[in-house]
């Protein structure tokens, strides 16, 4: 067996669950569907929800269709690309590899104290691999 980070494609992949609404839940987020900062909710036009102000126990809300908890908000999670643009014609649909080096890898889920719209299933963002802290974490996948 080999463990492993998640490309980013397959984190999208992952996280959509067949969907192409910006959650796999649909199209608005307040806190109550995921933990995140409810008082800045996707869309704005939503209503606030709650705000917990720390990572919430995995499991706490509920699985999307492929039985994966916490896809959406708690932290950001690490994926085993480097971050870069992506080229020209390709798009997440595609399946793209980030670029073989860089100084930043890819980062997906949205963490608990940022606003909504930072968990989307299509957002991105990267930082400096050292970088730890409450809002980061990781998923793996087991390879037979």
């Amino acid at each position: 067996m080999k463990y492993r980070l998640l490309t980013e494609a397959e984190w999208e992949y992952a996280c959509r669950a067949g969907t192409t609404t910006p959650f796999w839940f649909g199209s608005e987020l307040n806190g109550m569907q995921a933990n995140c900062n409810g008082n800045y909710p996707y869309p704005y036009t939503t209503s606030d929800g709650p705000y917990l102000k720390r990572t919430s126990q995995v499991g706490s809300y509920a699985a999307n269709a492929f039985g994966l908890y916490d896809m959406h908000g708690n932290v950001l999670e690490w994926c085993a690309d480097w971050y870069g643009v992506y080229s020209s014609g390709e798009s997440p649909v595609d399946d793209p590899v980030g670029p073989g080096s860089g100084s930043s890898r890819v980062l997906r889920g949205g963490p608990w104290n940022l606003t909504a719209s930072y968990c989307r299933s299509a957002h991105r963002s990267f930082s400096d691999p050292s970088d730890r802290g409450p809002v980061v974490g990781f998923r793996v996948v087991c390879e037979f």
